[in-house]
């Protein structure tokens, strides 16, 4: 990792509100793959990579929150800890729903077709609980974020789309 910039002051607030556009359009570019999937336009591996890509990217983000961000935050604020508990459960929750999506693509490629149908409800279930986790997340911590001072990268804090 390169030596940070002590004249970088990292606003992390509008950080936050970047990697949450950066992952809302991951998960359209994996709907497109799963749209694009119904021709032949789209083979199944690049549906695999589309879905793997997001999957990671959203995991990154929360697995940098969890051990980076909220750890900061706690010390910082500790009247946070219930909002950062709620947070905590919901990437659990977002987890185990992309284990599931990708387990469903990995299904439909080893098959050489895939059921759009039921990729589809993966994703309607992984926006729905995403978008909930995001709106709750900046509501609640975008006023204590914009006065956090880490020393770290915005990669490491935030995740790969930082």
């Amino acid at each position: 990792m390169p030596p940070l910039d002590p004249s970088r002051l990292v606003a992390w607030d509008r950080e936050l509100r970047a990697v949450h556009a950066r992952l809302r359009d991951a998960l359209q570019v994996a709907r497109e793959a799963v749209d694009d999937g119904t021709g032949a336009a789209v083979p199944s591996r690049d549906l695999l990579l589309f879905c793997t890509g997001f999957c990671a990217a959203l995991d990154g983000h929360h697995r940098g929150e969890d051990g980076v961000v909220f750890p900061a935050l706690l010390d910082a604020a500790p009247g946070l800890r219930d909002v950062l508990d709620h947070l905590v459960r919901d990437h659990a929750v977002l987890s185990h729903l992309l284990g599931e999506l990708q387990r469903a693509v990995e299904v439909g490629h080893a098959a050489g077709s895939h059921d759009t149908v039921a990729l589809h409800r993966h994703l309607d279930g992984i926006e729905a609980v995403m978008e909930t986790h995001f709106r709750y997340e900046e509501k609640r911590l975008l006023p204590a974020l914009a006065d956090l001072v880490l020393d770290t990268t915005p990669r490491a804090a935030l995740g790969p789309l930082a």
